[in-house]
């Protein structure tokens, strides 16, 4: 067993695992596929993710990747936006949407939208997208308002999510801060298609490569996966995972990258700037190693869902960070919970800096004093 100080190893070996103890730049669509979804309910979180794992990547090239079609965004569990490498979008609907269906359906019946209204949906849909076109999603919402289909309340955004999850559509092209919906077949061209025990294995070797070590807790929370799914994956995976125990609790990595074992060379602290909804937190259910329990209100204020951009060192999260984007400049203000030492502070410094220069803005950082 393991003991209390080899936390800085697992946390080690998550940094690495997850792209984020820097390296040479990474295409967008390698660091979607390493971590094999990147949660991006907001879109600006979700293209920095992938920006701070691509040490010197642009915005710019960031929104190429959507553009060029090799990375989409759907909804492939959890009933949450995910930014995915485009080919594996099919295989990943197929396994994650069974068990969202079956939690939302009694939603669905009390919104009234039943089979043949979901049919209805996919009719207008293929007919306004197909032949290439691209439509935003309040332009896609007036047509079926114009067809008779209500998208008051909450139907609109269900509707799209059958949509998305029936495999019909997915967010593609940039169109001004957001996405437009395009048709998955047409957008789509190589898709990956995976017999259902071939796909569960890839579901969790493919996870554990990009967020390991964790626990079978931890893939099934992520996944909403059964326990049963994620065990039967372990056992396909075979000896392209391992498993060690840590507190008496089995951790499971790939082996190609397994590194718990490995002790962190001595150094600078390893400082980012991480957007809100970040995988190195949102990635496990038990959370307690990169965040101490009595700072979980400081990340999730109201615990609303809502998860605030932070700080981290050596994978520990020790603040959160608010930007404010201006024409000609981003300010950035660190909270932290407690005064930052001077390393780490220089070590943010250079962590919004980067971030800058992925948004191609000069930063002003207000004094980290300033904002206790």
């Amino acid at each position: 067993m393991t003991t209390g100080r080899d936390e800085p190893r697992v946390l080690e070996a998550r940094l690495g695992a997850q792209l984020l103890q820097g390296g040479s730049s990474r295409s967008p669509a390698t660091v979607v596929s390493r971590l094999l979804a990147l949660q991006a309910q907001d879109l600006a979180s979700g293209l920095w993710a992938i920006g701070v794992r691509s040490p010197g990547s642009t915005l710019a090239e960031v929104l190429g990747a959507l553009e060029d079609g090799s990375v989409v965004r759907s909804w492939p569990m959890r009933g949450t936006l995910h930014l995915v490498a485009a080919e594996d979008l099919g295989w990943i609907l197929a396994l994650g949407v069974p068990r969202v269906r079956s939690t939302i359906a009694a939603r669905h019946r009390q919104l009234e939208l039943d089979a043949e209204t979901f049919a209805r949906s996919r009719d207008i849909t293929e007919a306004m997208l197909g032949g290439g076109r691209r439509a935003g999603r309040d332009e896609l919402l007036a047509a079926h308002t114009a067809a008779g289909i209500p998208i008051t309340g909450q139907r609109g955004s269900h509707l799209l999510m059958e949509l998305a999850m029936s495999g019909v559509v997915c967010w593609g092209p940039p169109s001004g801060k957001q996405q437009s919906l395009v048709l998955t077949e047409e957008w789509i061209h190589s898709p990956r298609t995976l017999e259902p025990d071939e796909a569960l294995g890839e579901f969790v070797v493919r996870y554990l490569a990009g967020h390991g070590p964790a626990t079978v807790a931890d893939v099934t929370w992520w996944s909403k996966l059964t326990v049963a799914q994620v065990k039967r994956g372990l056992d396909i995976a075979g000896d392209r995972v391992e498993e060690r125990e840590w507190h008496g609790v089995p951790l499971w990595s790939t082996a190609e990258t397994e590194t718990v074992s490995a002790p962190r060379p001595t150094g600078a602290p390893s400082v980012l700037a991480l957007p809100g909804f970040d995988e190195l937190l949102l990635g496990y259910r038990g959370r307690g190693l990169s965040l101490p329990t009595e700072y979980a209100e400081r990340v999730a204020p109201g615990a609303n869902g809502i998860f605030l951009p932070m700080i981290t060192v050596d994978g520990r999260i020790v603040g959160t960070w608010r930007r404010r984007i201006g024409p000609k400049t981003v300010t950035i203000t660190p909270e932290p919970f407690a005064p930052l030492g001077r390393r780490v502070e220089a070590g943010f410094r250079r962590a919004v800096t980067s971030y800058g220069r992925f948004l191609g803005l000069p930063v002003e950082l207000v004094d980290p004093t300033a904002s206790d």
